[in-house]
């Protein structure tokens, strides 16, 4: 796709890999964009059931690369919502929420400060036991301003997150999913993530998406809304051929082959 972002699509799954591997997946302006345009791309993919993404070379992502902001630029302006809820550097982790499909981060060597913001924005996050996690920003003077709270609420305690973003301290792959910021550590986050990306592509494709914006409407939703959004869900789900068939190929015992 780009010299920052390539996207391999096969079997119904799209393996996204940031490909700056020189500077450890660092983002500069190009690898805003390149995540920003990838994300719009998976959007069309009506066949595509999963999305894995990953850092080549020794890491996921180093954060900002701050070469590439000089003091004598002009800040960007960050006010203009330039992707629907979210402006650029917000849209390269929310961004993953809002596709329809689910998605994985696979996680290794490290994920500093928008890298740990990267792959928040995933439904599922592998990493690496090992992995060096911060949220880096008050190192450099600045919050985190890269859609890290609304992804962070609800996953990682109240007391912890505010600790951890006064302080930049950081803390292990195995801490982070002690602490809510990962799922599940695994010695090779690539490989599971695809494992688990392939069990995902065999499941009905129309319920894995109303699943996710079931789960995408937690946050935010009463329980009388969700109550009516799980029946409007349902409803367009059951007793069609995809719902159907994984009856069938279940009690079959094959493989079910969706439309």
């Amino acid at each position: 796709m780009s010299n920052r972002v390539s996207i391999n699509i096969s079997a119904h799954i799209a393996q996204v890999t940031l490909t700056r591997a020189d500077k450890m997946n660092a983002l500069d302006t190009a690898m805003f964009e390149a995540i920003c345009e990838a994300i719009d791309a998976l959007k069309a993919e009506s066949d595509v059931r999963a999305v894995v993404v990953s850092g080549e070379g020794r890491a996921f992502c180093a954060g900002l690369d701050l070469s590439n902001f000089a003091e004598d630029k002009e800040p960007m302006d960050l006010m203009p919502r330039t992707h629907g809820l979210a402006n650029v550097p917000q849209q390269v982790a929310w961004g993953w929420r809002t596709l329809p499909m689910p998605v994985i981060a696979a996680a290794h060597g490290v994920a500093l400060g928008g890298g740990l913001n990267i792959m928040s924005g995933a439904d599922i996050r592998i990493i690496h036991p090992d992995t060096r996690c911060a949220v880096m920003e008050m190192r450099w003077g600045l919050v985190p301003d890269m859609a890290g709270y609304p992804l962070w609420r609800g996953n990682v305690r109240d007391d912890v997150l505010r600790k951890l973003v006064y302080t930049n301290a950081e803390f292990t792959g195995l801490e982070a999913c002690e602490l809510g910021f990962a799922t599940e550590t695994a010695e090779d986050p690539l490989a599971r993530a695809m494992a688990l990306a392939e069990e995902i592509a065999g499941k009905n494709p129309a319920a894995i998406r109303a699943s996710k914006r079931l789960s995408n409407a937690l946050a935010d939703s009463t329980d009388e809304d969700l109550l009516l959004t799980e029946s409007e869900e349902q409803t367009h789900i059951i007793g069609k051929a995809n719902q159907m068939e994984a009856v069938v190929s279940f009690m079959e015992g094959r493989a079910p082959k969706f439309s």
